[in-house]
């Protein structure tokens, strides 16, 4: 099993949810967060003065899956986010040891 994290646009959410969806994810975490990469942050004016808002509001969205659906995943995420411009996110993959269903105490594939 592999855990994905992806850290995407805001905007780009309901783009990734829906191609998530469609390729046959049942669950995932979402959480709003903020950071920075190569995009360094937006120069804002206001009333004259600048000011630089360096971190940038972003989403995370962190699912698991089976190691053979891995780059189905991932393409459909990498898709639905890519816009072409700086800022686009990351996609982070981890292995996963085990996942148990608390309610069942199910193991393994099967619970994911």
């Amino acid at each position: 099993m592999k855990a994905i994290v992806a850290i995407i646009r805001q905007e780009k959410f309901d783009d990734v949810k829906r191609a998530l969806m469609e390729v046959g994810c049942e669950g995932m975490t979402v959480s709003e967060v903020k950071g920075r990469g190569s995009q360094k942050g937006i120069r804002e004016s206001y009333r004259g003065s600048s000011y630089c808002i360096d971190l940038i509001p972003k989403t995370r969205i962190e699912i698991v899956v089976k190691s053979d659906e891995l780059d189905l995943f991932v393409d459909a995420i990498k898709k639905a986010a890519y816009t072409g411009n700086i800022g686009d996110g990351k996609i982070f993959i981890y292995p996963v040891e085990n996942v148990i269903r608390i309610r069942t105490g199910e193991q393994g594939d099967d619970v994911v």
